[in-house]
């Protein structure tokens, strides 16, 4: 289960840019001034000098961190990590923990070692968008095509923008295919990997947040379009030469340069594995050290000096909600702007992104009332995804220490009330960030989210583990508004004609929203009749050999002539060989989770042999099965053989379904 939620993790890609010694001090340009950024307009942020926190300096800072990071570090099994925080147009401090490399021993250095991180590079996508849209070259909601040399099809009439796109509402399914892979082999030029891996669109556009690497990867090959340059050169002149990010690229691999500054990837604890390639560049290719990054931040935290206009920057950090479909929208939880998505924190006006590729992971975090950023990244996963409770909890612990809640105190919704709401909610729920048309949709069935009802009315939520390992409690604060128990995330629910159709929570609702499964996608039984089903044909194909042996045993005949006996061997050969298909896929699923290169390509021609074979044996075995006990009831033979028959068509019926609606029989490779 592991490595399933590692592929599922991989496809939240993000990635980062390779980066050579750098001074602390902030580049060298009279753009980059010591002017503070004041809060966007109704946003709340209070102003720094009168927050009761503790004082942010250097001091507090570096004797703070020294205290957390390592016993982080060690408690997590993580081997190393860049710690970056920015104020007031300088870097307040750049620390390294740990180890670049365990093996030899390498430490961490903020200013030379580089770290991948993963999805924060789609800022560097984001940000040269809206250069062109300042040039002209641009429009947020025209037509994607119409900057394209291939075609976007439309959905149900409608085209996609770059709008949607920047806001993850274009209504791709997820993809799992190349997203990260180790073999350069499996590399494809960006427009190849953009028409080859061309999800299906499963939302109308503008209408639900499903984060999407792919449509990341689309916008980077729209600005190279329009600039007549290629992505990485765009990047490597226009945004990492401005702010004199000179130990940062996008290129991969690395440069011959940069390569002996880039930490070792552990996607296990002692697992070191090689330089990960990225297969929608522009959606996570980057690598960069911590000080480079602190110049990015520096970058968008001064209304984008250096790099756009003050009224660009302004509307990606703060972006006019009036184009926005609003069916789009969980108000008040956090939302996307225009590429970052809102991590609003304690009354802070807060925004970033997230990044993780299968060894490193990384966040970063803008106070923009504040005038103060936030990067960590760490180059191993940890035991049990301790990285990602690392950068969780950093986050929160920063911020309640340095910025406390100013917000007023939750309100109460009264027990009747919060007990009716609960109800409402209750059901099986799945994300709209899903894979939906191939095999790896059978992964839907074990993610899906069981909504309960606690025994003082709030919500439970079993999958939804907290900081410490354990499911968190959701109360409710006014009407469908929930807070975590004892934490800062609010959960939200959006209720239609009665009835609560979708709803979602602070940390991803920016990109992802829960839907309710529908009743012929429900894990809650479709795992059971699964498991009832191969037992049943396991013990049909079980019993022919047992039967054979007895019957030898004892000199006994079958008492079975012509189509009866056929009948007889077929379903139990079919049964057979169902079982084995069944074991075959499940082997191949894990095999394709736990290989990146498998995944990126590896196993095509296993998956053709499994698909061509589940036409034949899924198809088969049902027809057979309906034969078989068309054969027994017209016979008349005892009652127990015409209830195996019956459960033996119930069964091949349950697994060619789904065969059927979770892609074992799309007949591609792609994924």
């Amino acid at each position: 289960m592991r490595k399933i939620m590692r592929l599922v993790a991989m496809a939240v890609l993000a990635c980062a840019a390779p980066t050579h010694a750098q001074s602390l001090a902030p580049p060298s340009t009279t753009d980059l001034s010591n002017v503070m950024r004041q809060p966007p307009a109704g946003k709340i942020a209070m102003k720094p000098d009168v927050t009761n926190g503790d004082a942010l300096t250097k001091g507090d800072l570096d004797t703070w961190l020294d205290g957390y990071m390592p016993y982080a570090l060690r408690s997590g099994d993580i081997p190393g990590a860049v710690v970056v925080i920015v104020k007031d147009g300088s870097i307040l401090t750049a620390r390294g923990f740990g180890y670049a490399d365990v093996a030899r021993r390498t430490p961490v250095d903020p200013q030379k070692t580089l770290f991948r991180p993963g999805s924060i590079s789609k800022l560097l996508t984001w940000t040269a968008v809206m250069q062109q849209v300042e040039r002209g070259k641009l429009d947020l909601d025209r037509d994607v095509n119409a900057y394209l040399d291939f075609k976007i099809p439309p959905f149900k009439g409608k085209p996609i923008t770059l709008r949607q796109i920047m806001t993850h509402t274009a209504g791709f399914e997820e993809t799992a295919k190349g997203i990260v892979f180790h073999d350069q082999a499996y590399a494809l030029p960006l427009r190849t990997y953009l028409i080859k891996r061309m999800p299906k669109r499963i939302f109308l556009p503008g209408t639900t947040p499903a984060y999407s690497n792919y449509a990341t990867a689309l916008a980077g090959y729209i600005v190279a379009r329009v600039s007549g340059q290629s992505y990485d050169d765009y990047i490597a002149r226009h945004i990492l030469a401005p702010l004199n990010m000179r130990d940062s690229t996008t290129l991969q691999p690395l440069p011959k340069a940069l390569a002996s500054q880039m930490a070792t990837g552990y996607p296990n604890p002692g697992e070191a594995a090689p330089f990960e390639l990225v297969g929608p560049g522009p959606a996570g290719d980057a690598s960069s050290s911590g000080t480079d990054m602190a110049r990015f931040m520096i970058a968008h935290l001064q209304d984008g000096a250096g790099l756009l206009k003050p009224a660009t920057a302004r509307m990606m950090h703060d972006s006019p909600t009036s184009p926005v479909n609003p069916i789009s929208l969980l108000p008040p939880l956090n939302r996307m702007e225009l590429g970052f998505f809102e991590t609003n924190l304690n009354g802070r006006h807060v925004i970033g992104h997230l990044g993780d590729t299968e060894a490193f992971h990384s966040a970063m975090h803008l106070f923009m009332g504040e005038g103060v950023g936030l990067y960590l990244s760490t180059n191993g996963t940890g035991r049990d995804g301790a990285a990602g409770t690392l950068r969780t909890a950093l986050l929160q612990d920063f911020a309640d220490r340095y910025f406390p809640d100013t917000a007023r105190p939750d309100g109460r919704v009264d027990a009747e009330t919060a007990r009716k709401h609960a109800a409402m909610m209750a059901g099986q729920w799945w994300t709209s960030r899903r894979l939906e048309t191939n095999f790896l949709s059978l992964l839907s069935l074990f993610g899906q989210t069981q909504v309960g009802i606690g025994p003082n009315g709030e919500l439970t939520i079993p999958s939804l583990l907290g900081t410490n390992g354990r499911p968190r409690e959701w109360v409710e604060i006014a009407p469908f508004l929930w807070r975590e128990r004892g934490g800062h995330d609010r959960l939200a629910a959006q209720v239609v004609d009665g009835k609560v159709v979708r709803w979602s929570f602070d940390f991803l609702s920016p990109f992802m929203v829960f839907d309710r499964v529908p009743f012929g996608l429900s894990s809650s039984w479709i795992l059971p009749a699964m498991a009832v089903s191969f037992g049943v044909l396991l013990l049909t194909f079980l019993h022919w050999p047992s039967a054979w042996l007895i019957r030898r045993r004892y000199g006994a005949v079958i008492g079975l002539k012509g189509r009866s006996l056929a009948a007889y061997r077929a379903v139990r050969l079919i049964a057979g060989l169902t079982v084995v298909l069944i074991a075959a896929w499940a082997t191949a699923i894990i095999a394709i989770l736990g290989s990146p290169d498998l995944a990126a390509g590896g196993a095509d021609a296993i998956l053709w042999v499994l698909q061509l074979a589940s036409a034949a044996i899924f198809v088969g075995a049902a027809g057979l099965a309906l034969w078989n006990g068309w054969i027994v009831l017209k016979d008349r033979r005892g009652w127990r053989s015409m209830l195996w028959s019956l459960l033996i068509i119930l069964s091949t019926l349950v697994f060619l379904y789904v065969a059927i609606r979770f892609g074992l029989l799309a007949m591609t490779a792609e994924f």
